[in-house]
């Protein structure tokens, strides 16, 4: 697993995402994951939900079903998923501002409900849920086989998890290590990358039957492309974008330059993104 010299706390991913909140809403918009684009056609806005159609269904999402968003940001993916599926959505945050935003889908809606709680100290019951996701939470938390365990444990038999993840190459060389991939867990606040073996690794240990590794880098890259594209023009016609970035006391203003460094790792292959599915046994097997 590749690691950031300076360690990553909840604390620290809490607070890159209040105090970069306003940017993250009007560079990403609601939705703060990366966009997929199965034929190369779809509009942004297309990508970004067929991202979370993919996820629905892989988890063969019913109506009524009872599902936890591992790492919610502003609920906007919940709510897709209870509008279309009419499944509940239980999210969990560790960000002030992003759970300000998702209440506010949540006073709107009945099968939404979002918590401000660290997912590795979580007070759910077991067997409370039956699918589990999380969209590009895990590289934030600290102890992945944790991760995983609690998945399982919150899981009722017979359930499954979906995780799509940033992942490290396996056997990553040293330069991309010390230019890319260090650098992207540093700034972007993860507390590590992990590879697909190790990912396949903790969910089999946690007691989950992996169904596959889907590699989806090709199709999720042009993300980083039009972020660095908003990005430049916001700098370039926004006066409050380049006191951000030129304020030496904004904590955050380094993720700036994970951008250019996240595509480079996209096309060399040094970075993966995958999604997992698996599920826990029944109880009958």
């Amino acid at each position: 697993m590749i690691v950031p010299r300076e360690p990553q706390t909840p604390a620290s991913v809490a607070d890159h995402y209040d105090e970069l909140d306003p940017f993250y809403r009007e560079i990403w918009g609601e939705h703060v994951h990366h966009g997929l684009w199965a034929t190369g056609l779809e509009t942004p806005d297309q990508a970004v939900e067929g991202l979370i159609a993919h996820l629905a269904d892989t988890l063969a999402l019913e109506t009524g079903q009872h599902v936890c968003d591992i790492g919610c940001g502003y609920g906007a993916t919940a709510e897709w998923l209870a509008a279309q599926y009419g499944t509940h959505v239980t999210g969990v945050t560790l960000s002030s501002a992003q759970l300000r935003q998702a209440e506010k889908r949540a006073a709107q809606s009945p099968l939404l409900h979002f918590i401000r709680q660290d997912w590795l100290a979580n007070t759910f019951p077991d067997g409370i849920f039956d699918h589990v996701y999380a969209i590009e939470s895990s590289e934030h938390m600290p102890d992945k086989q944790r991760f995983f365990d609690e998945a399982y444990r919150t899981l009722r038999p017979g359930g499954r998890l979906a995780v799509y993840a940033w992942l490290a190459r396996e056997k990553a060389g040293a330069w991309e290590e010390r230019l890319l991939l260090e650098p992207i867990c540093r700034e972007g606040r993860l507390a590590g990358l992990g590879t697909v073996p190790e990912y396949r690794d903790w969910a089999e240990k946690a007691g989950f039957k992996v169904d596959g590794i889907e590699n989806l880098s090709a199709k999720v890259k042009r993300t980083w492309t039009l972020c660095s594209g908003r990005v430049a023009r916001k700098l370039l016609t926004r006066a409050e974008y380049r006191r951000y970035l030129l304020n030496a006391h904004s904590r955050n203003r380094v993720f700036a330059l994970s951008l250019p460094r996240i595509w480079l790792a996209y096309t060399t292959g040094s970075m993966v993104y995958g999604l997992l599915t698996a599920h826990k046994p029944s109880s009958l097997a």
